[in-house]
């Protein structure tokens, strides 16, 4: 994956007269003497435009230039110059991906299911997020680089870690950087090799620029908690123990929620991935649509998770003294790179999705750094339509214990008072 800005050189026709004369008047310099070395390199360069040229003239498409004016040598100015009807266009930035095969409905839809890596309860092996990597290439969440100190290192300020916790925002961003979509991408997210993203989606000043506080006080339903995944558990946890899963986690944040915070929160504990993980999606939007119409007041929507990794992996930050699982956030594009937009997953509230997300990561590298991991980007919806305000959230992984889990909702519980409420 990698981020590029292009410019492109619409194709005209070119007189090849003129091109012959570029050409020959080359030559001529060359022959009548003068500055050596900018004239030998007036020469090559020459050579090489006129070849461009006449592939343009004669064979359009084939010859391209992916060049910005800046990063043209001086001999290439003054030869492109020669040519005033050729125009560049800027295209948007945009993140490319690998392209995957063409994909069915029914295929595209199984996939939605496969948001996450888990481990297959009758063969104990983990069953990597998307399609197997032979068929598709595809990055896992657990392939990406976990490590913030990158993220850290580059930021404008960094003070010692000890201060973590004690509600003083620890880095601090510079908007210019947070605006450079290459910094963006290289901090703050992870692109699935089945989907696309440009900047003209993750514009830090469109993601920033959204108002996410709550609109109505506590007096009803605020914040909706429910589990696509309600079995996944951890290494600790106790078989047919509800407590000890994601859905004893989501109790602990509903907790915080409402007693630290204020706020009022419905968690929802219906299960829709026994003896079925593929259709979890399909079968929990409606209860979903549901209880929103039940509850039109709700404005938040989380939907509680726990990755699966290898054995060897340990999703873990410490605060404190204290051992946490980390977490991350997950959105879908409802695009695919092969099939493009999916118009049967069409999402109205991905633009609010995605700023929901990035406050929230920012906030988070803000005062807890190290705390989540990259905001993973995949091609599908994950049932975020239906509100605005939805986080997919990874609490860990199965390698994590139960306590880690808890642990890391003090943390996350803040980073949502402090975006719900609007503060800085």
């Amino acid at each position: 994956m990698y981020a590029y800005r292009r410019h492109r050189f619409k194709k005209k026709k070119l007189n090849p007269a003129v091109i012959l004369c570029v050409m020959g008047a080359a030559g001529l310099i060359l022959l009548l003497g003068g500055d050596k070395s900018l004239l030998r390199t007036l020469g090559e360069e020459g050579k090489k435009i006129c070849y461009e040229k006449l592939l343009e003239l004669y064979m359009p498409g084939v010859v391209s230039s992916a060049k910005s004016r800046e990063e043209l040598s001086f001999a290439e100015r003054l030869l492109y110059d020669l040519f005033p009807e050729t125009d560049r266009e800027e295209t948007t930035e945009t993140y490319q991906t690998q392209i995957e095969s063409e994909l069915s409905y029914e295929t595209i839809l199984a996939r939605e299911a496969a948001d996450e890596n888990y481990v297959d309860e009758e063969t104990g092996e983990l069953v990597e997020a998307g399609a197997p990597s032979e068929e598709i290439g595809s990055t896992s969440p657990t392939e990406q680089n976990t490590d913030t100190a990158q993220q850290e290192g580059e930021a404008e300020e960094v003070q010692q870690a000890a201060v973590i916790g004690s509600g003083e925002k620890v880095v601090t961003y510079a908007r210019e950087k947070l605006n450079d979509f290459d910094y963006l991408m290289q901090n703050f997210y992870q692109v699935d090799n089945t989907t696309t993203i440009s900047s003209s989606q993750l514009n830090a000043d469109a993601l920033l620029g959204k108002d996410l506080r709550l609109s109505h006080d506590a007096s009803t339903p605020q914040i909706l908690i429910y589990h696509t995944h309600s079995q996944e558990g951890y290494a600790d946890s106790v078989e047919g123990d509800a407590s000890t899963t994601v859905v004893g986690v989501g109790d602990y944040l509903t907790k915080l929620l409402t007693e630290q915070y204020g706020f009022s929160v419905i968690h929802h504990k219906g299960e829709y991935d026994v003896g079925d993980r593929d259709h979890a999606y399909s079968k929990a939007g409606p209860a979903l649509e549901q209880l929103l119409a039940e509850n039109p007041s709700i404005e938040v929507v989380i939907d509680l998770h726990r990755d699966g990794v290898r054995e060897d992996t340990r999703l873990v930050t410490t605060m404190n003294g204290t051992q946490m699982a980390q977490i991350m956030f997950f959105n879908g594009l409802s695009r695919t790179t092969s099939t493009g937009d999916i118009d049967y997953l069409y999402n109205p509230n991905l633009a609010d999705n995605l700023a929901f997300s990035f406050q929230m990561q920012l906030k988070a590298a803000e005062f807890y750094p190290g705390f989540t991991r990259r905001i993973y980007l995949k091609g599908y919806r994950y049932n975020m339509h239906y509100c605005p305000k939805t986080l997919l959230i990874e609490v860990g992984a199965q390698t994590n214990t139960v306590q880690e889990a808890m642990n890391a909702m003090v943390p996350l519980a803040d980073v949502l008072n402090k975006v719900l409420t609007g503060q800085q």
